[in-house]
């Protein structure tokens, strides 16, 4: 680590001594505070933080024993070293196994201390560099989890690098199975708020009454039952993210309080009159069409508007029916390990059936039926004979179409609108997508 960024505490009841070491590190370009005692020193460690704490070992209020645990309590990434007079070898080497980095003995000479400082400073700087390392190393394992390569995979992913950085509210759309809490993970994952909970919730999951005192807590005797308070996820995921699951299953009562969070950042406990203040940034996923919802009025208009600030829609896995060989070694390669199988892949029968699937479950029913077929499969490879019946047994959906020679282009170009649309179920938007084209030109070519 550079000199000029390290700060280094020295603490000394000796005030000359401490001088001394003073006068020492700041020639040699260290940032200097100093502390004639323990308890000087932990009023500094409360305040600021430090690369380093070289302390005596021998104080008379709190000892250098009592500050490398204070130290490793308060700032665990600073090092400790210790020094000592000749009586106190044998307690520095104590400290050394629990945590310190090194002792220097005093008479303190020049050479020895400045060596000891900048060695644990190195070992500190190797230490960071590590830790960052394997966040990146999980950033990345977060991203890889999200298998696609398909256009519309990777539209989707590329909106949650853009928006995740940000604190606005964002909604995730997709059928059941899609994978929309792998998402919100992953913006949770990429956000600024990666170091702080990251708290999820499935509002499909609990009646309404158990709900309401999950999201925002109660006081001791808001209910029969209620013998101390509990905080809700809102207050555990204070600094962090909230992750709504099915939030098109919420209550109109729900809904109300919902909304008052999202506007004022404040809600009430059950059986307290109190406002909370939470910072909470708030991804919400449903597999209902919420816009319909509103038609119906059973969805409040205000809190989707609060919510949709950033909307992702995960396409389902037969509009990205390319990525079902990717999504099948992934799970092959996780169930051969959970199951400690060594299966080396899957044969293109398999395959060509697996791709001709539509998959209603989408990809945790592909989940499903890669683990089945790792626990059931007796060869080196998975064969249609170990995929479920409905596979095999189901007609295809065709995805091709023959167009005889001599059709004009014209011609070939209503067939393939048509049967486009007709395999995107109606859906313009996503058809356009699929062609490489604008979707006002689907709907004038119409």
């Amino acid at each position: 680590m550079d000199a000029h960024q390290a700060r280094l505490l020295l603490v000394d009841d000796e005030v000359a001594h401490l001088k001394t070491l003073e006068r020492l590190f700041l020639k040699e370009g260290y940032q200097v505070a100093t502390a004639t005692g323990g308890q000087e020193a932990l009023d500094l460690l409360r305040e600021q933080r430090f690369e380093l704490v070289l302390t005596d070992l021998m104080m008379p209020d709190i000892d250098g024993m009592d500050l490398l645990k204070l130290v490793q309590a308060l700032q665990p990434q600073a090092e400790v070293i210790l020094m000592t007079a000749f009586g106190t070898v044998e307690r520095a080497v104590q400290g050394m196994k629990e945590g310190a980095y090194d002792f220097v003995p005093k008479p303190i000479k020049r050479a020895t201390i400045l060596k000891a400082v900048r060695q644990a400073l190195e070992r500190q700087a190797l230490v960071e560099e590590n830790r960052e390392l394997k966040a990146r190393l999980a950033d990345l394992e977060e991203e890889r989890s999200v298998v696609g390569q398909a256009a519309l995979m990777r539209e989707a992913v590329d909106r949650v690098r853009q928006v995740a950085p940000s604190d606005a509210t964002v909604l995730i759309t997709g059928e059941s199975g899609t994978g929309k809490e792998l998402f919100a993970r992953m913006i949770g994952r990429l956000s600024q708020r990666a170091d702080k909970p990251f708290v999820a919730i499935n509002c499909a999951a609990l009646p309404e009454s158990i709900l309401e005192s999950e999201l925002f807590g109660y006081e001791k005797g808001a209910f029969t039952g209620a013998t101390q308070r509990k905080i809700g996820r809102f207050e555990a995921a204070d600094g962090g993210t909230l992750f709504l699951d099915e939030i098109g299953e919420l209550s109109p009562q729900v809904q109300v309080k919902l909304l008052r969070v999202l506007q004022e950042g404040t809600f009430e406990r059950l059986g307290s009159n109190t406002p909370t203040r939470v910072d909470v940034r708030v991804v919400a996923a449903t597999h209902k069409d919420l816009e319909a919802e509103l038609r119906e009025g059973t969805f409040r208009e205000d809190l989707y508007y609060r919510l949709n600030v950033i909307d992702i829609k995960i396409p389902p896995l037969r509009h990205r029916i390319e990525d079902v060989p990717l999504l099948s070694e992934h799970f092959l390669r996780r169930y051969n390990e959970k199951n400690r199988r060594q299966i080396a892949g899957f044969t293109a029968e398999a395959l060509q059936a697996m791709e001709a699937y539509h998959w209603p479950g989408n990809v945790r029913e592909l989940e499903n039926v890669v683990e089945r077929a790792v626990v059931l499969d007796r060869d080196e490879r998975i064969d249609v004979d170990d995929l479920p019946a409905q596979l095999v047994e189901r007609p295809a959906e065709s995805r091709h179409i023959t167009i005889p020679l001599g059709t004009s282009l014209e011609e070939i170009e209503k067939r393939v609108l048509h049967e486009t649309l007709k395999m995107t179920q109606g859906d313009k938007k996503l058809a356009a997508k699929l062609l490489g084209i604008a979707t006002r030109t689907i709907y004038r070519k119409l």
